[in-house]
This record gives C-alpha cells, sequence and structure tokens, in this order.
C-alpha cells in the first residue's frame, strides 16, 4: 500500500494567549529565528515527503494565503477557510472534504515535532486502529496533562497540573479512512475532546512515541524559547 501524501494543518485559531507578543500576525506566522513558524512546519512536512497540504485557516485566512501561496518546497497548497468558527473538530471535517486520498495525516500549527510520518502511519495501520498519535516526553507535564499508555494504545489522558516528567500528546495524528468517516457531522464541535477522548478510552488510538525537539508556541515563555531552538 502506497503511503499517504496528504496532511491538514490546523491553522485557523485565534492565538489570544499570545497575542501580546504578535499582535497583528495569526499565531502560525509569528516570527521565529527570522522566519514565520509555519514556514518551519512546513519545510518538514516536504522533509516527510507530503505532496498535498491543506491548511485549515480561520482568523486572519488572508495573511496566511499571501504568506504561504499555493506551492511550497514541491508540496500543492489548499485552503479550507471558515465561514464562521468551527472548532478544531469542525475544521478538520470540513478540510478532509479536500482530500484526494482517503487517509490523512494532521498537525496542530502553532506546534512542532521531530516525527516520522510514514513511521506513524505504519504502526497505526499495523495496530489496525483508526487513528495514531504522535507524543512526546516531556519533564514537566503540566502545561499539557499526560498521556498514559500500554501496549502501543492511548487508554487515557490525565489532568493538567501534574509536574511529573511523560508523554505528552504532540499535536500530529494519523487518520484512516475509518477515523475520517467516523467524524461527526455537527458543525462546530473538539476534536480533542469529542473525538479523540472517547476513541482512545475505547482503545482506538496508536500511541507512537518516536518525537524530538517538540515545543509548542502557543504561550510567550515557548514563543521566545522557540526563537533559541530555531536559531541554532
Amino acid at each position: 500500500m502506497q503511503r499517504c501524501e496528504e496532511v491538514i494543518v490546523l491553522v485557523g485559531g485565534l492565538g489570544t494567549r499570545l497575542r501580546d507578543v504578535v499582535p497583528d500576525l495569526p499565531k502560525p506566522l509569528a516570527p521565529v529565528a527570522g522566519r514565520p513558524f509555519l514556514a518551519y512546519l512546513l519545510d518538514q512536512l516536504a522533509q516527510g515527503d507530503m505532496r498535498h497540504v491543506i491548511l485549515a485557516t480561520g482568523y486572519m485566512a488572508e495573511k496566511i494565503e499571501q504568506t504561504i501561496g499555493d506551492r511550497w518546497r514541491g508540496m500543492d497548497i489548499t485552503y479550507s477557510r471558515e465561514a464562521e468558527p468551527l472548532g478544531t473538530g469542525g475544521a478538520i471535517r470540513q478540510a478532509t472534504q479536500l482530500l484526494k486520498g482517503d487517509a490523512t495525516h494532521l498537525v496542530n500549527g502553532d506546534t512542532f515535532v521531530r516525527v516520522d510520518l510514514g513511521g506513524l502511519e505504519d504502526f497505526t495501520r499495523a495496530l489496525q486502529l483508526p487513528i495514531g498519535m504522535a507524543l512526546a516526553w516531556v519533564p514537566n507535564s503540566a502545561r499539557y496533562g499526560a498521556v498514559n499508555i500500554e501496549e502501543g494504545r492511548v487508554v487515557g489522558f490525565q489532568e493538567k497540573g501534574s509536574r511529573a516528567a511523560g508523554y505528552i500528546n504532540a499535536g500530529t495524528y494519523f487518520l484512516t479512512s475509518r477515523a475520517i468517516a467516523a467524524l461527526p457531522t455537527v458543525k462546530n464541535y473538539s476534536f480533542e475532546t469529542d473525538v479523540l477522548r472517547p476513541k482512545a478510552l475505547a482503545g482506538g488510538v496508536a500511541a507512537f512515541s518516536e518525537s524530538l525537539d517538540f515545543i509548542d508556541i502557543g504561550v510567550p515563555d515557548d514563543y521566545l524559547r522557540a526563537q533559541g531552538m530555531f536559531a541554532e
């Protein structure tokens, strides 16, 4: 079976926590070491053999379209723009209508993690599960909430607050055709709350833990940390 070469990137959020630092740009375009953050993400997707990127836009969609255009390092760029807020789930479901195939990778546009997307897909398919989720190991999981895993599957999520080291959701997924077909048809909903959590508790989410260099630029402290990380 040929590997999936399509990816949906969620870039429609309001970015309210970063607004004081980057007031005039959508969060994925926040400058990091002289380039838009989204540029690093797209570079990595190109290196991971993606050929079709669907950018699910919302807030300041025009600026993203003007900055990125319709081609990036050999990849076709398509836009799925929200006419009204759809939540992560609604944005994903709308974007899936632009897919050329029946499966997709899925990436948060404000997080970066070095992960082998082909490996994530292979791992998910080997377990015959509908969803695969990349995990990142962090020394302090308080801000994110840790993910509980058993035998290669996500089995639960811990509440935020515990400062213990652990695996967290790295914001990168693989959705099989089964997962896409099962997405709720309501207009506005949360992928994390309404799809990922119940699917995980039912044993339907693969836990792929081979990753490096996770960073989430959603808060000012980590946004500033990203400057040094990418300057290197």
